[in-house]
């Protein structure tokens, strides 16, 4: 059922960008006439995440040339997840749109995005239907870790999904009650949920420059979002616990019969050393995903914010 999206309404498109001086001047080129085609005001908001090229140079000098732009400055690089929680902070749309600068996902899909919001949805989900533009090994981990996350965790992610939709204005209000300081966004988008519909496509190669992103940022991306939305891998432990104490006692029963009927035989040190090395390696394991856990706590606790600007331009 379509609704009555007011022509005034004001789209926000929030960039967030770090070491991005490379791909900047084609995406420009990419976004200008797209958003010059829609029918809302529109503002652009790039967010410089703590550059150490010449990303803020070229974000200000295009904002002399669009004067639709506005660029954030962040005092450090405090991770994407930050500069995405800043630019939604500061935005002042009736619906916003965060997109990467890479132009992997294309500008041209905002056109459908708004024409799915004047339908009556509040989010719009962009769908990657082809991801052959990524590695092999980026598109099978990202693969399981999405089949990993939604078996253990109530909040389930759309699988192919990333941080490219469209969210409107009572969308954005809901994440932003939401108090945490350790932000995984996808699972913070589909945590507050709303009227959700999908626009599919085909993702691109990157245009220009290089991505941040790593294998080890990639799984400290997945562990973060693994224990923000889900106490499974603690409870693992219990039902290991009682696992190894069941096959324990099994073991000792079988040792007691054992003596009754052959007499008392010289011990095993290979299958001793074994079994305490098995043991420790459990509870450090065990230990290590506890301490994950309580290291959340603690930066939780200290209430500190989730970025801080440098200035405005």
């Amino acid at each position: 059922m379509r609704v009555n999206v007011p022509d005034d309404a004001l789209v926000s498109i929030i960039a967030p960008c770090y070491n991005e001086e490379a791909v900047l001047h084609h995406f420009m080129e990419e976004m200008d006439p797209v958003l010059r085609a829609i029918k809302h005001p529109f503002e652009l908001i790039f967010i410089n995440d703590g550059s150490s090229d010449n990303t803020l140079e070229k974000l200000i000098a295009l904002k002399e040339e669009y004067d639709y732009i506005r660029v954030i400055n962040l005092s450090r690089n405090f991770g994407k997840e930050a500069a995405m929680t800043a630019g939604i902070d500061r935005a002042k749309g009736d619906a916003l749109i965060p997109i990467d600068v890479d132009l992997q996902d294309p500008p041209e899909l905002i056109k459908a995005f708004i024409e799915k919001w004047h339908e009556g949805f509040d989010v719009v989900l962009a769908k990657r239907v082809d991801r052959t533009s990524d590695t092999k090994a980026k598109r099978m981990s990202a693969e399981l870790f999405y089949k990993f996350h939604n078996s253990i965790s109530h909040v389930k992610i759309p699988n192919n999904v990333g941080d490219y939709r469209l969210m409107s204005r009572k969308v954005i209000d809901a994440i932003q009650t939401l108090p945490e300081n350790q932000r995984f966004m996808k699972g913070i988008f589909a945590w507050v949920g709303f009227n959700t519909t999908t626009v599919e496509y085909v993702r691109d190669p990157r245009k220009a420059g290089e991505t941040s992103f790593n294998g080890w940022k990639l799984w400290n991306f997945a562990v973060e979002g693994i224990t923000s939305f889900s106490t499974v891998p603690l409870r693992i432990w219990l039902y290991v616990g009682f696992f190894i104490a069941f096959i324990a006692l099994v073991f000792g029963l079988w040792i007691v019969l054992k003596t009754l009927i052959y007499g008392v035989d010289a011990p095993g040190y290979a299958s001793m050393t074994t079994i305490v090395l098995f043991l420790g390696g459990i509870q450090l394991m065990g230990i290590g995903i506890l301490g994950e856990y309580i290291g959340r706590l603690y930066m939780e606790a200290k209430h500190r914010p989730v970025y801080i600007i440098d200035e405005e331009y």
